[in-house]
């Protein structure tokens, strides 16, 4: 995969596509879609799907998910890190389990590209709704977080995203999941 292409297209035809429209500082910056790896690790796809749907709720009976979720983190030639839509600070974790986390589900992905989609975590067996995308080939991050996805398309808005004005590792601007869902 190129700095800034991807393919438009699945690997595997039968895995689910999703999507992001994101906006930086309230204005629109542009979507991102992503192919889930169902195929290898079909628990934490789909934990990562239905977050895209907010067809999952929340104990008071809400939906719960991405949308109106931050990147919060952002650390250039590494990583974007989003999907804390409990505390948006990455502290917040829940899963489509009915707990906080879930186990890993297996390593067979490596962190061996740009535009990957892995599970953030403080450990082992601690997947929630976090994640992160990676922006180079991060091998030190191999048996250690759960690659599930990848970037099909909009690989350039992760640049953009990567280049946001920061104050340390956040975004001076808030970037916003907009809308998402399933494609």
């Amino acid at each position: 995969m190129s700095d800034n292409a991807a393919p438009s297209d699945p690997a595997n035809p039968a895995n689910p596509v999703v999507f992001f429209d994101l906006t930086l500082g309230g204005e629109p910056l542009g979507r991102i879609k992503m192919e889930l790896f169902a195929n290898i690790v079909p628990k934490t796809a789909e934990n990562f799907r239905q977050f895209c749907t907010g067809e999952t709720k929340n104990p008071q009976g809400r939906p719960q998910g991405y949308k109106g979720s931050k990147f919060h983190r952002i650390i250039r030639d590494f990583m974007i890190q989003g999907g804390d839509f409990l505390n948006g600070d990455g502290t917040g974790s829940t899963s489509i389990y009915g707990t906080k986390s879930f186990a890993d589900e297996n390593f067979t992905s490596k962190h061996d590209a740009a535009g990957l989609l892995s599970m953030a975590n403080s450990g082992p067996n601690t997947n929630g709704s976090q994640f992160f995308i990676t922006l180079l080939p991060t091998p030190f991050l191999n048996n250690k977080h759960v690659v599930f996805g990848r970037i099909i398309s909009g690989m350039d808005t992760v640049r953009k995203i990567e280049n946001t004005r920061l104050r340390g590792e956040r975004p001076v601007s808030d970037v916003v999941v907009a809308g998402c869902g399933e494609m």
